[in-house]
């Protein structure tokens, strides 16, 4: 049996085993289909009958399960939810072991949670910087406001921690799939 962790390395190569078979439109479509209708259909099930309170139940529980001692905020208005991740527990993982397999593992997150969004009336402003920090903000579809500057909402703020930001960094604003990238 894998553990959690192991997990993350195996799950790596497959993205890169899948884009290398039928290119980027067959990984996104495993993201879309396979994680994001099959999987994670527990969580989609969650947040679109919930929407915010279904979304803060299952990343309070989900992170708390995969990086209790890493770090992570939630925090919400009657307007968003935002999460942080100081240290992602996936990427965590591949930095820590040297594993680099998919050009950008950090994607599949986006791939297969902004279909879900999308299908449950929300979009993204995210942005995670390929060392393991990222933040998220969900917001109603129709709500055209803008993502809140670094400590806006209250300490901590990834964006205001030493690593951030780093040489790359990927941002997504308003988005709904991971072809929303916008490099920075």
């Amino acid at each position: 049996m894998l553990g959690c962790y192991d997990f993350c390395g195996y799950y790596e190569n497959t993205f890169q085993w899948l884009e290398a078979r039928g290119g980027h439109a067959l990984l996104t479509a495993y993201w879309r289909e396979a994680i994001s209708k099959d999987s994670q259909l527990h969580a989609r099930k969650l947040i679109v009958s919930e929407g915010f309170v279904g979304m803060k139940k299952y990343w309070g529980v989900t992170l708390q399960e995969e990086s209790p001692e890493l770090g992570f905020t939630i925090r919400s208005t009657e307007r968003l939810v935002r999460l942080d991740i100081q240290e992602c527990p996936s990427k965590g993982f591949l930095l820590k072991n040297g594993l680099k397999q998919h050009a950008d593992y950090c994607d599949h997150c986006i791939g297969w949670i902004g279909p879900m969004m999308k299908d449950a009336g929300f979009v993204i402003d995210h942005e995670h910087n390929h060392c393991g920090q990222c933040w998220w903000e969900f917001r109603e579809h129709a709500d055209e406001a803008v993502a809140t500057t670094p400590g806006q909402l209250s300490a901590p703020d990834v964006r205001l921690m030493e690593k951030w930001p780093s040489e790359k960094m990927d941002r997504f604003q308003r988005a709904t799939s991971s072809e929303d990238k916008k490099s920075a």
